[in-house]
């Protein structure tokens, strides 16, 4: 490592914080970091509000038959919600709750931080290839994010974050409002897409070709073109559905000679690549911290890279797998289901390639690669659950229960949310220039780790046994294990809470940050701490390759170091 004197933070140079002064210098910025940076403080509010909603709904749920007896908990909230109580204030709670975790959080994070961040630098760019259509995206983050919120005011909807016709087309909730946040959300989800793709393609450095870029970088290019090619689905989708509900056009509503599993058809289309958005850029973050923290050079480069747009093109064939009590045809759901089972070989590429990546390494469990081993162990425990989704006689029994409930939290919390962390841990020193006490992080991590099997593995059972999703209210049977569930959800919030809050601590207050704590080899980590405004003084030149890592020596120290 270098000496104390050789990484003393320097005050000297122009870094993107320091750059120019006052909220309107962050408000009109083109620059892709400051985007970033405003991206993440967005993203993590509304988490936050949404890991409270979360709790609301464990709290109604502790009690049996709260409905019943006229006892609910969430009544105390129903100012909040236009005065909406009982079963009906559960739904909209759980809608909200929904639509903030997926189309707020879940779907924009990884990308919109830390792809906005990162990637122009590790592909040794001095920014992404439009940086006002960048800007653009994140207004259109924001008008949605608050479109959607404004809709809270006025009662809020009940529909779930799926929007299900025909009851969408019917309910007397006001819909337009999240449906109008959902659209243009998705404008910002295609315009990020269009411009990861583009700068990948035109501004990677001269020396840099496909197979020397970072595997993260691999992730976002083939998440991007998801975006760009299934979002507009869903877009026509919502469009239809409001037109539905304005003028009477029967396309949804039976009732109106519409058909609801064409609704089915056309959202899954879009949400199940949805799901790849999601997670795969999280897989290209465990693909980067894995060799970092191993000190070994990533194993099968090469086959993690193609299995991205394995699972990129694969995922969007497969979308029919969530309708298999929907009335299809027996033909069909077969190859739905035999196409599930194909699309879980390359992420199981992945997992075993991360392994024997570890395999013999010189393992360091900083904060970072303890979240990429919890990453690997919840996701491949859902993964191993979505098996039990996709497999026709047993979808039959557990559809529409809470286990799979169990199984999208494990797959999208447990992958997605908790790489969120580890991506946000990985890379807080570059992007704030300080360090935090990572005792504490790692205790925060065994507290998340507990409390979210506590929680989710409960669904699991309960749904096995029975338990249907999205219920207020159930009976006695159930109030063992679901009192445990709940009892799980306040550890695990507590966990993210003590993250959160040394982190934020440690932008004040943490010890400065070396450029490079961790020892790794990709263009980030050869920049100043924080990055200066435009990332490079000069081209970077000697790109050995991202998947170059230091090698271990008998001693335990990197044997080299790879970069510029």
């Amino acid at each position: 490592m270098a000496s104390d004197a050789a990484v003393a933070h320097k005050q000297d140079y122009v870094n993107f914080f320091n750059t120019k002064k006052g909220i309107m210098s962050w408000v009109w910025t083109i620059d892709h970091k400051r985007i970033g940076i405003m991206y993440m403080c967005a993203i993590t509010f509304f988490f936050l509000l949404a890991v409270c909603l979360g709790l609301l709904i464990r709290g109604e749920l502790m009690v049996p038959n709260a409905m019943t007896d006229g006892k609910p908990f969430l009544d105390v909230f129903s100012p909040l919600f236009g005065g909406v109580t009982g079963g009906d204030l559960y739904n909209r709670v759980l809608t909200l709750h929904g639509i903030i975790m997926i189309f707020l959080f879940i779907i924009p994070s990884i990308p919109a931080i830390f792809g906005n961040f990162f990637l122009p630098i590790m592909i040794g760019a001095d920014d992404v290839a439009f940086p006002k259509l960048n800007l653009l995206s994140w207004y259109c983050y924001v008008l949605g994010a608050i479109v959607a919120i404004i809709s809270v005011a006025v009662g809020g909807i009940d529909t779930g974050w799926t929007f299900y016709a025909p009851y969408s087309a019917n309910t007397s909730a006001n819909l337009y409002l999240p449906l109008t946040a959902a659209f243009i959300l998705g404008w910002s989800s295609i315009l990020t897409g269009i411009n990861f793709v583009v700068t990948i393609h035109r501004l990677r450095v001269k020396e840099m070709g496909w197979f020397e870029m970072p595997l993260f970088c691999w992730a976002l290019y083939a998440t991007s073109w998801i975006q760009v090619v299934a979002t507009p689905v869903v877009g026509i989708t919502l469009i239809l559905l409001m037109m539905e509900r304005f003028m009477g056009i029967g396309i949804f509503d039976p009732a109106k000679g519409g058909d609801p599993v064409l609704f089915q058809h056309m959202f899954w289309i879009y949400s199940h690549p949805a799901v790849y958005i999601m997670i795969l850029p999280a897989m290209g973050v465990v693909s980067e911290i894995i060799p970092v923290f191993s000190r070994k050079t990533i194993f099968g480069y090469k086959f993690i890279a193609f299995s991205s747009i394995a699972i990129a093109l694969i995922g969007s064939l497969v979308w029919a797998h969530h309708m298999f009590t929907a009335g299809m045809a027996y033909e069909a759901r077969v190859l739905f289901s035999l196409l599930t089972f194909f699309v879980a070989v390359p992420s199981a590429i992945k997992v075993f390639n991360w392994i024997f990546t570890m395999f013999r390494g010189s393992i360091k469990m900083d904060p970072p690669m303890v979240f990429a081993v919890i990453f690997i162990i919840l996701f491949s425990i859902g993964g191993f659950s979505g098996l039990v989704n996709g497999a026709l006689a047993t979808d039959v029994h557990i559809h529409d229960t809470s286990f799979v409930v169990g199984h999208f939290h494990y797959v999208m919390f447990g992958g997605t949310g908790v790489i969120f962390f580890g991506a946000m841990l990985y890379w807080f020193p570059k992007m704030f220039g300080r360090m935090y006490n990572k005792t504490i992080i790692n205790i925060s991590a065994i507290m998340f780790f507990v409390g979210f099997n506590t929680l989710y593995g409960g669904m699991k059972l309960m749904g096995l046994n029975g338990m249907p999703r999205r219920y207020a209210d159930y009976v006695v049977e159930y109030a063992q294990i679901q009192k445990i569930s709940t009892h799980g959800s306040w550890l695990m919030v507590a966990g993210i809470f003590l993250m959160f809050g040394t982190l934020f601590y440690s932008v004040f207050k943490g010890k400065k940050a070396p450029d490079n704590p961790w020892g790794g080899a990709t263009l980030e980590w050869t920049v100043q701490t924080p990055p200066p405004l435009l990332n490079f003084d000069e081209q970077p030149e000697n790109i050995r390759g991202a998947y170059d890592y230091p090698e271990v020596v008998a001693e335990g120290e990197p044997k080299e170091t790879v970069g510029v």
